[in-house]
């Protein structure tokens, strides 16, 4: 699955920190695809088992965080848990088949 992350329009160059819960059944391979997001800003990636995430070619990897974590089955539990865990969810999305995600992250 090739996950697009872009700021939204009205930000030039995304430069806060993120963490993205990548959720699913069967082990993935997540390939990350990135415009206009500054180098050297934490985000970090929780993967389910056996899942991986491979970064384009440039520097965004060596600031990333790639860490397996076993979630919570439900999306209830798991909406419930990450906003335990983070105090805040942003954006919740659930696919049941996909090839491509595209999310806009900023304000």
């Amino acid at each position: 699955v090739t996950l697009h992350l872009n700021p939204i329009s009205s930000v030039h160059i995304h430069q806060k920190p993120l963490v993205f819960l990548l959720n699913s059944p069967l082990p993935l391979v997540w390939k990350l695809k990135t415009e206009r997001l500054a180098p050297g800003i934490r985000r970090v990636f929780f993967v389910s088992l056996g899942s991986v995430v491979r970064f384009e070619k440039g520097n965004f990897s060596l600031s990333a965080e790639t860490e397996e974590k076993i979630f919570p089955e439900r999306n209830e539990h798991l909406l419930q848990w990450a906003q335990k865990e983070y105090g805040a969810v942003t954006s919740f999305t659930e696919l049941k088949v996909s090839r491509n995600i595209y999310i806009k992250v900023g304000e």
